[in-house]
């Protein structure tokens, strides 16, 4: 039995909590808030029996194998801080920082510290993404040409993500990152990356935030092949997580937010589908969320991971370059040129 300690109490942490329901040998048995009454809130909504405001005493149990880090971008460094510290296995969720520099250092402390680490990046354990990947594989559409990706809503549902100098950036680290690792898995993360050209704006939010909440990232590999990021916050009628893969003999197409139930109601059915911007009237609920935005999926391999002694195949090396290939995309939009991908050797390994 893997045994979890989870750091965070918010949207994110019931996400990772409803995935692990249904992964055996996995077992919760803390949680950590900075607010004492969210973490027994927490607790109790999750039958978790222990709860804790500090992390470092979340980190001292010695029972506590694994821990899993769903607080906000800017706790993310300190957390590992803590964690490695107390050796334990990590799982941080996306993006794994705020910039390359933060990501780097985490890197660091995690394999300086010897102890698992996994990044949690849902796009590429999604069932529909896995098995697109599956058939690229097989070779069903040929070489891979081009990728093409779309993650929209209408705004994120807590206030630290408004915050751009807090959160390290707005829509496009919000929602890019799932995208960047998304277009590095398809191609395969043999083929480095070489540079970007991004634009950003805040075209409607510009009483909440000064970072952006629509943008455009072009991605372009070292052999030339490209993928094209379309980010935004400003979409209305829900999520949107969408690939469209070309190859040379075909073409697959991901909508990881479609559901087969439509309803027309006049009455409140409660939570539909995560950023739903309607619950009456014609409504889509996607049911167990959890697995086919690939939480259950990702959760269910680092607990696999752990227990066997293996190495993960989405660790703080992928987040870190995820965050590389981003700040790029920042200084692009600044400067209006292509900007190189600066990947540091010496902490990919």
């Amino acid at each position: 039995m893997v045994k979890i300690g989870m750091l965070g109490s918010g949207f994110v942490a019931d996400f990772y909590l409803d995935g692990l329901r249904d992964v055996p040998g996995a077992e919760v048995v803390a949680n950590y808030s900075r607010s004492a009454e969210r973490a027994k809130e927490f607790g109790r909504r999750h039958g978790i029996k222990r709860s804790f405001t500090s992390m470092e005493e979340l980190c001292a149990e010695s029972d506590v194998d694994m821990v899993v880090i769903g607080l906000p971008n800017h706790l993310h460094l300190r957390a590992v801080r803590v964690a490695a510290g107390a050796k334990k296995a990590i799982v941080c969720t996306k993006p794994l920082a705020r910039n390359a520099t933060e990501a780097a250092e985490m890197v660091n402390l995690v394999r300086t510290a010897g102890v698992m680490h996994c990044y949690a990046e849902t796009e590429v354990f999604s069932p529909d993404v896995m098995r697109a990947r599956d058939m690229i594989e097989k070779g069903a559409i040929g070489e891979l040409l081009t990728v093409r990706a779309r993650e929209a809503h209408s705004g994120p549902h807590a206030p630290h993500f408004w915050d751009a100098e807090t959160a390290g950036g707005g829509a496009l680290l919000d929602m890019g990152c799932h995208t960047v690792e998304a277009a590095r898995y398809f191609f395969g993360k043999e083929h480095k990356i070489k540079d970007v050209f991004a634009w950003g704006a805040t075209l409607v939010h510009t009483e909440k935030t000064k970072g952006e909440d629509n943008a455009v990232l072009l991605l372009r590999l070292e052999d030339g092949r490209t993928s094209l990021t379309e980010a935004s916050w400003t979409a209305k009628g829900g999520m949107e997580l969408r690939n469209e893969v070309y190859g040379t003999k075909g073409r697959i197409i991901t909508d990881t937010s479609s559901t087969r139930i439509r309803a027309f109601i006049e009455e409140s059915a409660g939570y539909l589908m995560e950023k739903a911007d309607a619950e009456t009237g014609w409504v889509f609920p996607i049911p167990d969320e959890a697995r086919v935005y690939g939480y259950q999926e990702e959760m269910r391999h680092f607990v696999e991971c752990y227990a066997g002694g293996k190495k993960p195949r989405e660790d703080f090396v992928d987040g870190y370059i995820v965050n590389s290939v981003l700040d790029a995309a920042y200084k692009s939009m600044k400067s209006g040129h292509w900007e190189p991908v600066q990947i540091d050797s010496k902490v990919t390994g």
